[in-house]
């Protein structure tokens, strides 16, 4: 009986320890609280949902649509008697609502355009690193050749050959948005197909693609989300600037770079015209850089 106990005092004890213990944390778990304790990063967080919000709910509370003329206000300074708190443009449209809308619609093409590109480079980059040898060679060379072309030049004969639409923003900027996503994942890809676990699918008798997209893709969301977060920044520069050039959305429909380019001519007259979209527009490019390196800093284990 005095074994029985001693062997059960044993066990009680380890018991004991092993719920003292401190638990291990995920990689997921680790890299939240890496990315919790960067300010500029939790900071961005919270300014980006609030733009989203701003962008996507607030046209449910705004006094004025944005498409709305207000004839007996045009061109009127920030006022609260009618509604138009940050004034109307030349037009007689309410600033605020069109601000919304225009902050909707750069963040749709960011977004959108960034989805596009991920797609397209994670297949591309993908099938490139994990066939390698002459199919590598070949399609790398051709994404060399897309990096020689001047990049807005060929945004800009797009849009003139098929027109001036969100939709061909949409597909003519992510489709030239790939070629960096599909050279990290080539990378990525060529490091990942020497691991065990892609040999043991081999044995197993897994093809090529089920490979690809079923054990090498799902390893590379951390430089992908990393990326991604990155790109969104960059296409609302270069919807922005496509729309400073005319070339972007269209009237009605308005964007930051379309109420920046018809607040321009008129800063010295109706200098909240200029002001409130390129604010919204430097604070979400802020953040949302700011968030894309400190999901850099947290998602890379070689980064303490």
């Amino acid at each position: 009986m005095a074994g029985i106990t001693g062997k059960d005092a044993t066990l009680t004890a380890y018991a004991e320890a092993l719920a003292k213990a401190p638990k291990g944390r995920s990689l997921t778990q680790d890299a939240f609280r890496r990315l919790s304790r960067n300010k500029a990063a939790v900071v961005s967080i919270f300014v980006v949902v609030a733009i989203v919000l701003f962008a996507f709910v607030g046209p449910y509370f705004a006094p004025w649509a944005y498409d709305k003329v207000d004839w007996s206000s045009i061109r009127k300074p920030p006022n609260f008697d009618k509604g138009h708190y940050l004034g109307t443009d030349a037009n007689g449209r309410d600033m605020l609502a069109r601000v919304m809308q225009g902050t909707q619609m750069s963040l749709i093409v960011a977004f959108v355009a960034t989805m596009v590109s991920v797609v397209i480079g994670i297949t591309y980059g993908a099938i490139a690193g994990y066939f390698g040898g002459k199919v590598d060679a070949v399609m790398m060379r051709f994404v060399d050749i897309m990096y020689a072309l001047p990049y807005i030049l060929f945004v800009i004969i797009l849009v003139v050959i098929f027109g001036r639409s969100p939709v061909l923003l949409f597909v003519g900027i992510g489709c030239l948005e790939w070629l960096t996503m599909a050279r990290i994942v080539r990378g990525q890809t060529l490091s990942l197909k020497q691991r065990e676990f892609i040999e043991a699918a081999k044995a197993g008798g897994a093809g090529p693609f089920t490979i690809i997209f079923r054990h090498i893709v799902p390893n590379l969301t951390g430089p992908v989300v990393i990326y991604a977060t990155l790109t969104i920044p960059e296409i609302i520069i270069t919807e922005s600037f496509l729309s400073y050039l005319g070339l972007g959305v269209q009237e009605p429909q308005t964007s930051l770079g379309t109420l920046i380019s018809a607040g321009a001519p008129v800063i010295e007259t109706l200098p909240w015209m200029l002001l409130v979209p390129a604010a919204v527009l430097i604070t979400m490019l802020l953040c949302l850089t700011y968030l894309g390196d400190g999901l850099r800093d947290a998602l890379d284990p070689k980064d303490r």
